[in-house]
């Protein structure tokens, strides 16, 4: 039976308060990509009972109208959960078969569910209208009007609050976010590493005030920080070092800049102890599941992925043990700010595809993932 009412979202809402359920067909709208892969894998959490979802992600571009119909039909010989089939950048597939997606969308299957990530969809088509009776549109659009921007800053608010108490356990004050908000460019992406930042520098209290806001979020650092600590991990040494620089220079400490890329890398320690424990056991372990375990948020998982191949196992086995190391010498009494320097420095060069591999007789891991 049809819904007698639309059922269309934000995704910030939908991320904040989750109140919804995902839909037998849904339809992600917008050009906002940090809230498309964020809403993706929403969707897998919440349809997930088991260690590997049945997920299948369809390159709309390429792929043929059969082939979303075959995949929502296949299962798998091994998955306990609801099959996901999700059609990445579906607009050339709509346009070139809205009637028929029309028709799927009006009788979807109930024992699937299908995502189509597209960057517009007007609501009065059909299509539309068929997905808002039977399924889930969620809207991703960045702002274009007064209204609009106003209403963003206002869902972008309630959102950051229940980022830092669901992902971080630390309390975000209203006051704080709204700081947040005005120093920083409106972006989700930044934002999220942002109040991810602002939770590790607010210590055993948990709280993120408007003074810890206002004394650690400077706007080009902020964002050259998150840069710098992904150019390290992807190998990059010579633009990190750079990077680096430019953020010392410009005033930044490095006992701020430590924690936040220990951080990253203990987070690699866990997602490599989570990957073996399930060797070990001897299960076949999904590494973009060990990352997800280990802490990644959503929509840094590929990169995640990406930069544990190129750390390798035998460094990822060793990450703890050189964080460590490097907090141990920042802490020395007599570290001065050229002393500390050199730390992150040394540091950034072991993260590098460039640097020595382990020498005899060191515990080793298999190099391959």
């Amino acid at each position: 039976m049809a819904k007698s009412k639309t059922n269309t979202v934000h995704a910030l809402e939908l991320l904040a308060e989750r109140k919804n359920q995902p839909e037998p067909v849904m339809a992600v709208v917008g050009d906002e990509p940090f809230l498309t892969h964020a809403v993706r894998n929403w969707v897998i959490d919440s349809v997930g009972s088991s260690d590997e979802p049945d997920v299948e992600v369809l390159d709309g571009k390429t792929a043929e109208l059969r082939d979303v119909l075959d995949a929502v039909s296949e299962r798998s010989l091994f998955g306990s959960g609801t099959r996901v089939v999700v059609v990445a950048e579906a607009d050339p597939l709509v346009k070139q078969h809205r009637d028929r997606l029309e028709d799927y969308a009006a009788r979807p299957r109930v024992d699937a569910l299908l995502v189509l990530e597209v960057s517009t969809l007007p609501g009065n088509t059909r299509l539309a209208k068929a997905i808002q009776q039977s399924g889930l549109v969620v809207r991703c659009q960045t702002p274009s009007s007064g209204r609009e921007v106003k209403e963003h800053a206002a869902q972008l608010k309630r959102w950051l609050v229940a980022v830092a108490g669901r992902e971080h356990d630390a309390e975000l004050e209203a006051a704080a976010a709204e700081r947040l908000i005005e120093l920083l460019p409106p972006a989700p992406g930044l934002l999220f590493q942002e109040v991810a930042r602002l939770a590790l520098l607010a210590g055993e209290s948990r709280r993120i005030d408007t003074e810890l806001v206002g004394k650690h979020v400077g706007g080009w650092r902020a964002r050259k920080t998150w840069d710098m600590i992904d150019a390290a991990t992807d190998g990059r040494s010579a633009d990190a070092l750079a990077q680096l620089d430019r953020l010392l220079r410009a005033g930044e400490e490095a006992h701020a800049i430590l924690p936040q890329l220990a951080s990253r890398l203990r987070k690699f320690a866990a997602a490599t102890r989570l990957f073996e424990e399930g060797e070990r056991a001897g299960r076949r372990p999904s590494l973009r599941q060990a990352l997800t375990s280990a802490g990644f948020p959503p929509f840094k998982i590929d990169d995640a992925q990406r930069q544990l191949r190129q750390l390798g196992r035998g460094r990822a086995a060793r990450l703890n043990d050189w964080v460590l190391a490097a907090d141990l010498q920042l802490k020395d009494y007599n570290s001065t700010k050229d002393r500390a320097r050199r730390v992150l420095e040394t540091l950034i060069v072991q993260l590098s595809d460039e640097s020595p591999a382990p020498v005899a007789g060191e515990l080793l891991v298999p190099a391959a993932w």
